[in-house]
């Protein structure tokens, strides 16, 4: 097998390939042109989107040319793979915006210099095309018993699945042979979702074209416990550092699943084999695996100035020292301690739950904790009274106090006044 596919096989981003012989042959005979696609329907990506990316850095790094297509053309109607409901409708200005936030965001992840590596918008081509000459040229090589096999239509076929959707293979299948035709691209790669996609793109470029191309799909990223890989109680864990800090984003990672840690360390991050393999030894810490993922991870999405700012607060909340700064803070008057703050209100006001009944079933559950009377900052006490009043006594002498939601969650209170 070709060595870059090997490194893919060996690091995870292997589940099916269209024919792994021949597309081994045609990258041994020289780099390839290749292409991952996602759609702008968000202002901006998280994490589980990133998967294909990672790939995509793997395959440059081995020699070959990478095409990122930022969907602006088939986003107006939506892919219906792996959904059980239509997308909701953006305006074509909300489409072109989140288009470029998520170019943006490519381009500090991979870095696009026109040559190696470079992006295109499917609304290029799809934007303006004439719906009785696309189906005449297009249309015709489809056959609707085949797309209706895939699962991905399958599926969607229990819960219904609107005209508008239907056409999207058609759609992302011309993207394939626009590719191949624009920048000689012969090999599509994505998670394991767009499998149909890919095959119905290959065989659309076989028949107009006579050509062979190639696709690879990856296996869709779930944790050791079943979840969809980035996904956490306060929703998904997004690129764009409004929408999730990098404190948060760090957290992520360094809270994982011990069953988790080799194979996020051979995903998401860069490090080499041996050097895995050794943070993940039998008999070795996992936390210090976990603390390495993630800070590579952050580092390569946010650079490595807010990963060693979201490392240094991760120790500090967990009192192996850091820069308490760094950590997701809140600032109160210090009068509302005085008057005794209640615990439901202080967890609400630090942000730490949405709601006064979230927050009082976290109090009740036992998943509220305060810095102790008198205490350090890092020593903490559950509190289980959602009528209890934390008082100025726990506020330390730097004027601050801590409080934590349930097992990964903290905040740092500054007091003023």
């Amino acid at each position: 097998m070709n060595p870059a596919l090997e490194t893919l096989k060996e690091r995870g981003f292997f589940q099916q390939c269209t024919d792994v012989e021949g597309l081994s042959r045609t990258m041994d005979e020289g780099p390839i042109t290749f292409y991952v696609g996602c759609d702008p329907t968000g202002s901006s990506l998280h994490i589980g989107h990133m998967v294909p990316f990672f790939a995509f850095r793997h395959l440059r790094q081995a020699g070959h040319r990478g095409i990122a297509l930022i969907g602006g053309g088939t986003a107006r109607i939506g892919d219906p793979s792996g959904k059980t409901e239509m997308r909701k409708m953006l305006s074509y200005e909300q489409l072109d915006a989140n288009a470029e936030s998520i170019r943006a965001q490519l381009d500090r992840f991979i870095g696009f210099d026109g040559k190696t590596a470079l992006t295109d918008n499917n609304k290029n081509w799809l934007a303006d095309l004439n719906y009785i000459d696309f189906l005449r040229d297009i249309g015709r090589h489809f056959s609707v018993n085949r797309m209706l096999s895939f699962e991905a239509y399958r599926l969607r076929m229990e819960t219904g699945l609107s005209f508008i959707e239907f056409n999207y293979q058609l759609l992302q299948s011309y993207d394939f042979l626009e590719l191949y035709r624009r920048h000689g691209c012969r090999l599509q790669i994505g998670g394991d979702d767009q499998w149909g996609n890919i095959v119905a793109g290959i065989e659309l470029i076989r028949r107009v074209e006579g050509a062979e191309c190639y696709g690879l799909t990856f296996p869709l990223v779930t944790t050791s416990d079943g979840k969809k890989m980035g996904k956490t109680e306060k929703g998904a864990i997004f690129l764009d550092p409004a929408m999730t800090s990098p404190y948060e984003f760090f957290q992520y990672w360094r809270n994982i699943q011990d069953a988790d840690l080799r194979r996020f360390l051979l995903m998401f991050t860069f490090l080499p084999t041996a050097e895995i393999d050794a943070l993940c030894a039998p008999g070795k810490n996992p936390n210090e695996g976990k603390e390495r993922l993630a800070y590579e991870v952050t580092a390569l999405i946010h650079g490595p100035e807010e990963a060693e700012k979201a490392l240094a607060g991760a120790r500090a909340a967990f009192g192996g020292g850091g820069d308490k700064s760094a950590m997701p803070s809140v600032e109160l008057p210090r009068s509302r301690f005085e008057q005794g703050y209640n615990v439901v209100d202080l967890f609400c006001d630090a942000g730490l739950v949405p709601t006064k009944s979230e927050g009082r079933r976290l109090v009740q559950q036992g998943g509220a904790f305060v810095t102790r009377v008198g205490g350090p900052f890092q020593e903490l006490e559950t509190i289980g009274d959602v009528t209890a009043l934390i008082g100025s006594d726990r506020i330390t002498e730097e004027g601050e106090l801590l409080l934590r939601a349930g097992k990964k969650r903290y905040c740092r209170v500054v007091v003023k006044g």
